[in-house]
């Protein structure tokens, strides 16, 4: 799998959403890797990494991610996973592959309707993606345009990067695994505490694509684990608030 790996010392493992690449957390790998050895993973099908005909499915996800930990000896890292990479870190820590997770937004604490929304929200954003390809780049250049086009995804979305936008989006349009991956989206629950491995939960207020009162039902499922609430922050909260992020993400290291 397509990767980027910088700076030293225990590993953090970072693990994005359906449709989604590895940049999605640059916001905070300068802050990580001024302390831990970080490596963010473009999963089978997406960003830079070829699809490999797999089902798609959390549980492959995750058995193609521990296999490339255990390729490089990574022996069970700190993983942060967001929206459908949440999941794929829970369960990851639920195998004992990982030592402490971070999930941000995961996919697994909702019910039918919210997963037909998810699904439905994804697939709208990457239909408009190709139908308005050719203006995108006039688009994203303008505030209104990336309030309009990023809101679902941001909860601030007019200070991202326009070019930032643009990739992003088109990776998304892109995507061979997306297909896959959409249909199996809501076939993967959180049933059962993890009491034995530290997790986090950490969910933005402002969310519209896994809307924060799943919050509510990640708390009852795992009672053990630590609920922070992102104020202000919508699905992607990298962007939004990259000092809190970051800060979860190396207490859990």
């Amino acid at each position: 799998m397509n990767h980027d790996r910088r700076g030293s010392g225990s590993p953090i493992v970072l693990l994005h959403g359906i449709g989604s690449r590895w940049q999605v957390w640059s916001p905070v790998l300068d802050r990580l890797a001024a302390r831990h050895e970080v490596i963010a993973l473009d999963l089978p099908g997406f960003g830079a990494s070829a699809a490999d005909g797999g089902s798609g499915t959390v549980e492959h996800l995750a058995d193609r991610v521990a296999s490339f930990l255990s390729d490089r000896e990574l022996e069970r890292p700190v993983v942060g996973g967001s929206s459908l990479g949440g999941a794929v870190a829970l369960e990851l820590g639920r195998r004992g592959v990982a030592r402490s997770v971070v999930a941000f937004s995961p996919v697994g604490f909702f019910g039918n309707v919210g997963a037909a929304w998810c699904r439905t929200v994804v697939n709208a954003a990457r239909a408009g993606g190709a139908t308005l390809s050719p203006a995108l780049p006039r688009l994203f250049a303008t505030r209104s345009g990336r309030i309009v086009l990023c809101g679902v995804f941001y909860g601030h979305p007019a200070s991202l990067d326009p070019g930032d936008c643009l990739a992003d989006v088109r990776a998304l349009v892109a995507a061979p695994g997306f297909a896959t991956a959409r249909r199996r989206l809501g076939e993967w629950r959180m049933t059962e505490p993890m009491p034995d491995v530290p997790v986090t939960i950490a969910w933005g207020d402002r969310d519209l694509v896994l809307p924060y009162r799943q919050a509510a039902r990640a708390r009852r499922v795992l009672p053990h684990a630590r609920h922070v609430r992102l104020a202000g922050c919508g699905h992607l909260p990298f962007a939004d608030d990259p000092e809190t992020c970051a800060r979860l993400l190396l207490e859990a290291a």
